[in-house]
């Protein structure tokens, strides 16, 4: 199994729209990264930082994959520029992406 895990870091004044994430980006990835072996998709939301403080996240979804070989396809796959050009219309926070392996 292969995680591309997307954070959005919290920030002042940044925009990120839950509702539009959860009901219309989050399907997009889900049919358009099917047929390449995507395997789930879990969000979460940025409630709060360990110590009580604010939470250094907004959200935090990890896609999960079959294998690094489907990620890969997934991603450089036909309708990878449509969910990347979906961004736009929920945040404008520049996400950080990290790919892991469980092991």
């Amino acid at each position: 199994m292969a995680v591309f895990t997307v954070l959005y870091p919290a920030r002042d004044g940044a925009k990120f729209d839950h509702a539009y994430y959860s009901a219309t980006h989050i399907p997009l990835v889900k049919e358009a990264f099917a047929a390449t072996g995507l395997t789930g998709v879990q969000v979460l939301t940025g409630l709060s930082g360990g110590g009580g403080g604010p939470a250094p996240f907004v959200a935090i979804a990890n896609i999960t994959f079959r294998d690094a070989e489907a990620l890969q396809a997934s991603l450089t796959g036909p309708r990878a520029a449509e969910v990347m050009a979906d961004v736009a219309n929920f945040t404008d926070i520049q996400p950080i992406a990290q790919v892991s392996v469980a092991g």
